[in-house]
């Protein structure tokens, strides 16, 4: 077995700081008014972890000190390990800050271990998260090192228990009484503690503690329980500051967006309609729906579609936090990529096309066609929902794919119709009387035409007493 550990050192700043790129001071504080978390710019402020409430502040008034939220932490846990499963099924969360894989099986898909941290590494700065990682062949060990921040690769049990000893006590998170009893008697890493006699340091410190050893070096089982992923995707994310601009929305949108893919990938699903709702101080939330044509899992084309509707939509209040929830999930197969375009990618382009335009123009300005049974062009189709069964796929070879919503009259002369100059007939007449059943019959005899700029018209010449010349279509 082989295990990636990711420990989340900063996860009490992040899970609030990631919706935006703060220059401010931040600091986080637990319920004991105790400095748990805070930035970079809080740093150079003289703020350090551990700190009083009280003190960081009178330090400086630019600290912006927000209460520690457990609950948005251990939801941000889920979501990334629900995130990981695309990497490996086997996924494990350790509160409060870590979660484990187990990448054996998983090495030949993503072309090694190498590739595969990069990877994991790129996807959760996607997400907003950063994370120490390290790999060993257990659990525990990987989870030291990764506490003690050393990106260690370690594929071998030789190689582990080189290594191993050298991490100082502090990794293993034992009791601060036992740290200290550990400290007096001078150990100050592992190996000091595997030098000492197990019976009086079992008596001392407990045999869990002893245990927790032999587990680290692969002397006993490390069992984990695997993370199940939801069915549904929720995520929400309080900002730091309202908002009212699209564009800092959207990178918002974006963090939630890529933790809905990843889910998406590792449950072989995909999104066809998702709700934001953006939260306000004091009016009602604004819903937003997007109502996809196909189900997709591409985090740049919902990216865009949604960047699209929200420039359409007005915020009557500044957001204040902004949730996602998967509405409708349906199975989606990963496809293969060839060199050249496929149909397959054709299909997918032309859809993400219509997704862009509807989320631009509007459902209804955007809609496809279906035939129906009527001779009459203009009562010979009818709208239906892009991409559906009913929709139109191919053309009538003697029909224009521009049909005027009523017909133009032409103007004629010594019989011969004119648009644009004297038109020349190319075909000959096709006949079509219909409609008499319901009022509206015709009696026309159509033809195609051609004008003096070559363009290719569609034409008609009604048949009744009379009856003039019209326009009532163009081909492309």
């Amino acid at each position: 077995m082989l295990w990636l550990a990711l420990h989340f050192a900063s996860l009490p700043l992040e899970v609030y700081a990631r919706a935006g790129h703060a220059s401010a001071a931040v600091a986080i504080a637990d319920g004991a008014h105790t400095i748990v978390a805070c930035n970079e710019a809080a740093l150079k402020l003289g703020i350090r972890r551990g700190m009083p409430h009280a003190a960081a502040s009178a330090l400086s008034s630019e600290l912006h000190v927000v209460p520690r939220d457990i609950a948005a932490e251990e939801a941000a846990l889920e979501r990334i390990a629900a995130w990981a499963i695309q990497f490996t099924p086997a996924v494990s969360i350790v509160r409060p800050a870590e979660v484990l894989l187990e990448v054996a099986g998983s090495l030949t898909i993503f072309r090694g271990l190498k590739h595969l941290w990069t990877e994991v590494q790129e996807g959760l700065r996607a997400l907003g998260f950063s994370a120490s990682i390290a790999c060993a062949p257990t659990p525990l060990a990987a989870q030291w090192f990764a506490r003690a921040g050393l990106p260690v690769r370690l594929r071998h049990g030789d190689a582990l228990r080189a290594s191993l000893p050298d991490l100082p006590i502090a990794v293993t998170q034992a009791a601060p009484e036992a740290l200290a009893l550990l400290d007096n008697v001078g150990a100050k890493n592992v190996s000091d503690c595997l030098a000492l006699p197990r019976d009086g340091l079992a008596r001392r410190l407990g045999q869990p503690f002893l245990d927790d050893l032999d587990r680290a070096l692969g002397a006993l089982p490390d069992p984990r329980a695997f993370f199940v992923p939801p069915t549904v995707f929720k995520a929400a994310q309080l900002l730091p500051a309202p908002a009212h601009e699209a564009d800092m929305l959207v990178f918002v949108a974006r963090r939630l967006l890529n933790e809905l893919c990843g889910f998406l990938t590792a449950t072989a699903n995909g999104a066809q309609c998702l709700t934001f709702t953006f939260s306000h101080h004091k009016l009602e939330p604004t819903k937003l729906t997007l109502s996809l044509v196909e189900a997709t899992r591409d985090v740049e084309h919902l990216t865009n579609v949604l960047r699209e509707r929200l420039d359409r939509t007005t915020l009557r209040e500044p957001v204040t936090a902004l949730a996602l929830e998967s509405e409708l999930l349906l199975p989606l197969a990963s496809r293969n990529l060839s060199l050249l375009p496929d149909a397959g990618q054709l299909k997918e382009a032309a859809t993400h096309l219509v997704e862009r335009l509807r989320a631009r123009l509007g459902d209804d300005a955007v809609q496809g066609l279906t035939r129906y049974a009527d001779h009459r062009p203009e009562r010979a189709w009818r709208t239906c929902e892009p991409g559906t069964h009913d929709a139109v796929h191919t053309l009538i070879a003697s029909r224009p794919l521009w049909l005027l919503e009523r017909p133009l009259p032409l103007s004629e002369v010594g019989g011969v119709p004119y648009y644009d100059g004297r038109l020349s007939r190319l075909t000959r007449a096709e006949r079509i009387e219909s409609g008499w059943w319901d009022g509206h019959d015709v009696m026309r005899d159509y033809f195609v035409a051609c004008n003096p700029a070559e363009a290719l018209l569609w034409v008609y010449q009604e048949r009744n007493p009379g009856g003039g010349w019209f326009l009532h279509g163009f081909f492309a």
